[in-house]
């Protein structure tokens, strides 16, 4: 066993060759022979061998007696629902939405599903002036903002008509049915989320200032946030391909793969 010093802290090889191993057969779907698993995790199988031994005896590994094949056991099991059970959502999307914020310049907002509808949390500022009524705890419009409707295109649909209802937190007033032009805004941002992975709104409901917005799902798929990001018009272009596009996607992407996603847009 010996140590390296890298970023200025001592690291302990053999736990990583080690770790390599676990790595290769949480990424597989099912369980691996010793030598398929010591080639995926770029070993000689008579390396890897005391590894998994040890593995196995901490419940991290388990080998079929049949077969012989590697899979992971019931540590790892516990190990990853502890971790799951940890996430806290916000902490994760925290400095991801403000590197998107540092790197863009634009003005970047985190929204949770509260007891009204969206509701935003968080706001960091746009490096330039930008004039908007959200702040934390703005409430805002479910099919009328593009925080709202990338919401709905992750949510069910009852829980969108409870929010238009404002029937949220109270079991006894009944959910709206949604009329045909607002069922119509839930089926189109649920398709701009399945194609591009990001809903759109150009210069409304804030005139002048256009917005990005991408729903984070959690292990489950289920949307636990919604990160936006709002800028000027003539700063911020709508077109699906842009680089604020991109940059919104591939941050909610980030966050989601973080929370334990392992889905895709287009699934």
């Amino acid at each position: 066993m010996s140590g390296q010093e890298e970023g200025g802290q001592r690291a302990v090889q053999s736990v990583e060759v080690g770790g390599r191993l676990l790595l290769a057969l949480g990424g597989h779907p099912a369980p691996m022979s010793l030598k398929d698993l010591a080639a995926r995790a770029g070993l000689p199988s008579a390396r890897a061998h005391p590894y998994l031994v040890s593995f196995c005896k901490l419940g991290l590994i388990e080998q079929d007696p049949t077969t012989g094949h590697y899979a992971l056991g019931p540590a790892a099991l516990q190990l990853g629902l502890t971790c799951l059970h940890q996430l806290d959502p916000m902490r994760v999307a925290g400095p991801v939405a403000e590197r998107l914020a540092e790197s863009t310049g634009y003005a970047v907002a985190l929204a949770l599903w509260g007891n009204f509808g969206p509701t935003v949390v968080r706001m960091i500022e746009a490096r330039q002036p930008l004039l908007v009524a959200m702040r934390a705890g703005t409430v805002m419009s479910v099919l009328h903002t593009a925080t709202g409707r990338a919401f709905a295109a992750a949510l069910p649909a009852e829980r969108i008509a409870s929010a238009m209802a404002g029937a949220l937190g109270d079991p006894a007033r009944p959910a709206v049915q949604l009329t045909p032009q607002e069922e119509g805004l839930v089926r189109q941002a649920r398709e701009d989320v399945r194609l591009h992975g990001v809903v759109r709104a150009e210069g409304r409901p804030i005139p002048n200032v256009n917005a990005f917005s991408a729903p984070v799902l959690d292990h489950e798929g289920q949307a636990v946030l919604v990160i936006t990001a709002l800028g000027h018009q003539e700063d911020l272009p709508v077109d699906w391909d842009s680089a604020a596009a991109r940059a919104v996607r591939d941050a909610a992407l980030e966050m989601s793969r973080r929370l334990g996603w392992r889905g895709d847009w287009a699934a």
